[in-house]
């Protein structure tokens, strides 16, 4: 399927945590998008893989996603390979995005960093006809998406553009909070993780308000892009 819009995420939740209601905004407005996860998540301390897939379809059909596919790579040991870059440049020949979303290049979690660093050198590589990946037997088309944007995970940054997420901010919450074995529960007798802690989801928020407020606006969402994006100041004249 051939879609407008392609996020890239190491881990499932990521993409619900950094931009869900961005996802959800483009969702509402007919557009195609899609989400493509590096791993599963095996590493992560609570929950299992079994737990993991369940509830990152869940969050699929809440963001009304017309894919969601796994690259199959291992939690903890993303690296920047031939194989890996293969892959990625193979999903994005697959699904002909317009515009490709991934982690900001520098996060607190090396498979932040890594991931990023693929979809990087994936999207240029895709637009190289010399660089040859194939689909079923079939050689792919070189295709070049318009441009990355990355959003932010822990580390901050100062953003290109933010996004208005006021209509969508209940969608994306409910989009995190379909991981609920990821998040706070005073039941689990065992230590917290840096997003189980109980003030994590009150950032997340604190997060949106204080971006939104940025474009006097009640939630927004921040972006980086490393190019310059043109505008007329048609929407602000």
């Amino acid at each position: 399927m051939n879609l407008d819009v392609l996020v890239f995420a190491a881990h499932p939740d990521d993409a619900e945590l950094s931009m869900g209601g961005t996802i959800a905004r483009f969702s509402s407005q007919g557009l195609k998008v899609g989400i493509a996860d590096f791993t599963k998540g095996e590493m992560s301390t609570r929950g299992n893989l079994k737990i993991r897939a369940m509830e990152t379809l869940v969050a699929s059909k809440i963001l009304k996603l017309k894919i969601r596919e796994n690259l199959g790579f291992k939690d903890g040991n993303i690296s920047l390979s031939e194989n890996s870059l293969k892959k990625t440049v193979s999903l994005v020949r697959k699904h002909k995005p317009k515009i490709v979303f991934a982690p900001y290049f520098n996060d607190r979690h090396p498979d932040h960093i890594d991931a990023s660093a693929i979809v990087k050198s994936a999207v240029f590589k895709a637009g190289l006809e010399k660089f040859r990946t194939s689909i079923d037997g079939k050689t792919q088309q070189p295709l070049r998406p318009q441009r990355i944007f990355y959003y932010m995970q822990t580390y901050l940054f100062y953003p290109s553009v933010i996004v208005d997420i006021s209509d969508h901010f209940e969608t994306k919450m409910k989009s995190v909070l379909a991981f609920k074995s990821q998040f706070h529960d005073p039941s689990l007798k065992k230590e917290d993780t840096f997003i189980s802690r109980p003030e994590f989801l009150e950032y997340v928020e604190a997060r949106a308000k204080f971006y939104g407020f940025q474009i006097g606006k009640k939630y927004g969402e921040p972006f980086y892009c490393e190019e310059a994006i043109e505008s007329d100041f048609s929407n602000l004249l």
